[in-house]
């Protein structure tokens, strides 16, 4: 069965990790409604999976919109990420923005190479907005880096410490709410434990980037970190997820990679008219065929 039509398979009897071949269906969609008409809306999206991210395959994605006529463009930024451009010259009073996906995992595939330049790579190691440290943060660095643990083990080390740092809870922090206010107030959301993992990462000189896409049985989109260190001459990028306190498995599929959060906000836009526009947003992800 053609897996843009296939029935999701119930996750609960799936072993993932076992599986030499794992096929997943996103479906994602934003939808603004707009209290009156609205002018030369541009919108960003970064929703569509690449072509490939280590043992992840694209095989058939489609970006549509309806409610008002629109022109599309399809480009790369620098870090390899699908941008799609959608602008709209004027929106009665909504505007959705559907996308649909199918990305194949190939056990053999894996994992995730780069070359050797990621490992001094600028944008891996310098912090952001987001992810700038104050003293709290370079005091736990300090006590995180004192114990003589390097590269990956290090790095579990830090993605433990986020998770018991921070309780999850929606609704205390925002997009802009930085790695150093969220320590502070000790709560926050996937892409808070995110900053926080990337900014310590940043001061004990472990290259990671930020990681948008999507966890199975999670109601939205997640965020989490890639940590590149050495391997054969290259550099391997090692997937965690502080907000859960583990590596991440087959139960992620990549999105984008950036510095933070500002880099691969899924949507992200503007139009000329009266403010109070409102976002709605859905998603279902699911694995729709599995192999041994």
């Amino acid at each position: 069965m053609d897996a843009i039509a296939a029935p999701l398979l119930d996750p609960g009897g799936l072993d993932l990790e076992s599986a030499a071949r794992i096929t997943y269906r996103i479906e994602q969609s934003f939808r603004y409604d707009y209290d009156s008409p609205v002018e030369s809306v541009r919108q960003r999206l970064v929703v569509v999976p690449p072509a490939r991210h280590g043992d992840l395959h694209r095989r058939a994605h489609r970006v549509e919109v309806t409610g008002a006529p629109a022109r599309r463009r399809v480009s790369r930024d620098a870090a390899g990420n699908t941008i799609v451009r959608v602008r709209a010259d004027r929106v009665e009073d909504s505007v959705e923005f559907h996308v649909l996906a199918v990305v194949e995992r190939v056990r053999g595939d894996g994992p995730l190479t780069l070359p050797a330049a990621a490992l001094a790579d600028p944008r891996l190691l310098r912090p952001t907005r987001l992810t700038a440290a104050d003293d709290r943060l370079r005091a736990l660095a300090a006590d995180l880096g004192g114990g003589g643990a390097r590269g990956l083990d290090l790095a579990d080390r830090v993605c433990a410490e986020v998770h018991a740092a921070l309780t999850y809870e929606f609704g205390v922090t925002t997009v802009r709410t930085t790695a150093a206010e969220a320590l502070a107030c000790g709560r926050g959301v996937c892409q808070d434990t995110a900053h926080l993992m990337l900014a310590l990462c940043h001061l004990l000189a472990l290259p990671a980037r930020y990681v948008s896409g999507h966890l199975l049985g999670q109601g939205g989109t997640h965020a989490w970190v890639e940590v590149v260190v050495p391997e054969r001459g290259g550099a391997v990028a090692v997937p965690f997820d502080p907000c859960h306190g583990r590596r991440a498995d087959s139960s992620y599929v990549t999105v984008a990679t950036g510095r933070d959060y500002t880099d691969v906000a899924p949507t992200s836009g503007s139009y000329l008219g009266a403010p109070g526009g409102r976002l709605t947003a859905t998603r279902e992800v699911g694995v729709v065929a599995i192999a041994a």
